[in-house]
């Protein structure tokens, strides 16, 4: 149960992490300084709560980076209805099982 505690952080995080960046890329393109200050304010969340799992911080980033990008591709692809290429999706994969090497690898 713990284990998908910190899973469902790291969901929570890229989520974060992802809205975050939208905001402040909106900010910047009209100009809009309240957006920009609200964006810094949720990667500021993004980064408390990313952090709120107890591992090695560079367990917690590596596993993070293949769930991030997991997430970026499949909202790009599923709600931005963006054209994701084939390069794009193995890239991923070998992201993800470096995640999975990264997390339940040798200890």
């Amino acid at each position: 149960m713990k284990n998908s505690f910190s899973w469902l952080i790291f969901v929570f995080a890229a989520l974060l992490e992802m809205s975050g960046d939208a905001i402040i890329r909106n900010g910047l393109r009209h100009s809009g300084l309240l957006l920009i200050i609200i964006g810094f304010i949720t990667l500021g969340c993004y980064g408390l709560v990313v952090n709120i799992v107890k591992w090695d911080f560079s367990k917690l980033i590596g596993v993070y980076v293949a769930v991030f990008a997991t997430m970026s591709v499949l909202f790009g692809r599923f709600v931005l209805k963006e054209n994701i290429p084939h390069s794009t999706w193995m890239g991923l994969i070998v992201l993800v099982l470096g995640g999975f090497i990264i997390q339940y690898g040798q200890k």
